[in-house]
């Protein structure tokens, strides 16, 4: 079976594409170079010539901050270029996998949640990106829809590198009250794997299991890396951001991938 990855080059799609391969299937690795999904003429020049089975989209704008500032740009990546893909993979009876995220929620509920929970996004990358889920589901008649969250990988710049790069700072602050679920790129990739294996088609949360805040996750990155640091605890008040977060965005994930802490000891112990 034939999978064409957007995103290929990007910190998912490092791990995904050689986990894929080991599983079989043919992998077919995209990027901006060889395919702009914003150019329609392009993503049905592409999907027509390698004819693909799936097609996994994991290019994407992720600059949460910065898409505030430039908001026609995010929309024409995370939106048009997801209603592009869509728009052939239905034409062409190519199922649609679809990376998504936790930011499609506003972060009032007190509670996990689930797949079939109102959407509410907060932020203008969130928004971009519901309305590219909101595409799949309106375009394709075979798609999985895959929520993930707070994701770290070996292969680009993440939470856990940048915590380790500050530990030598007298003193520092992290969030404590923004609670998720950190999810490794390897874990997301093996959930994903299981989606294909024949799961029906819908919308899923692949992330971390369990819970955390950013200066719990912090905490862990720490004593995991045998590194002393000075940190705090701090308020989003203290630490102001120019895109709104959610305050809790706990996905519901249903066994997909293992607990949070499990995963980040198995990254920590490859990094070394």
């Amino acid at each position: 079976m034939k999978i064409l990855v957007t995103g290929a080059n990007g910190m998912l799609g490092q791990d995904l594409c050689p986990i894929l391969e080991d599983e079989g299937y043919q992998v077919i690795e995209t990027d901006i170079n060889n395919l702009d999904i914003t150019n329609s003429d392009m993503v049905n020049q592409v999907l027509s010539e390698h004819n693909p089975d799936i097609v996994i989209h994991c290019a994407a704008y992720t600059n949460v901050d910065k898409a505030e500032e430039e908001p026609e740009i995010a929309e024409k990546i995370n939106t048009l270029g997801t209603k592009n893909l869509a728009k052939i993979c239905r034409q062409n009876d190519i199922t649609m996998v679809y990376i998504s995220t936790d930011y499609v929620f506003d972060g009032k509920k007190q509670e996990k949640y689930f797949s079939t929970d109102k959407t509410n996004p907060i932020n203008i990358y969130g928004k971009t990106k519901l309305e590219g889920e909101n595409w799949v589901k309106k375009l394709c008649k075979k798609y999985y829809i895959a929520r993930t969250a707070w994701l770290y990988g070996i292969h680009g710049k993440n939470f856990v590198e940048t915590m380790i790069s500050l530990a030598d700072k007298p003193e520092l602050k992290v969030v404590d009250d923004q609670i998720g679920c950190p999810t490794w790129t390897v874990e997301l990739s093996n959930g994903i794997v299981k989606l294909l294996d024949g799961e029906p088609y819908g919308v899923y949360h692949i992330c971390g299991s369990g819970e955390t805040s950013w200066y719990g996750f912090a905490k862990e990155i720490f004593q995991l890396a045998k590194i002393d640091v000075n940190l705090k605890p701090c308020s989003t008040e203290e630490f102001p951001r120019r895109a709104n977060r959610p305050k809790h965005s706990v996905m519901e994930n249903n066994g997909i991938c293992r607990n949070w802490k499990l995963a980040l000891k198995d990254y920590m112990n490859l990094r070394i």
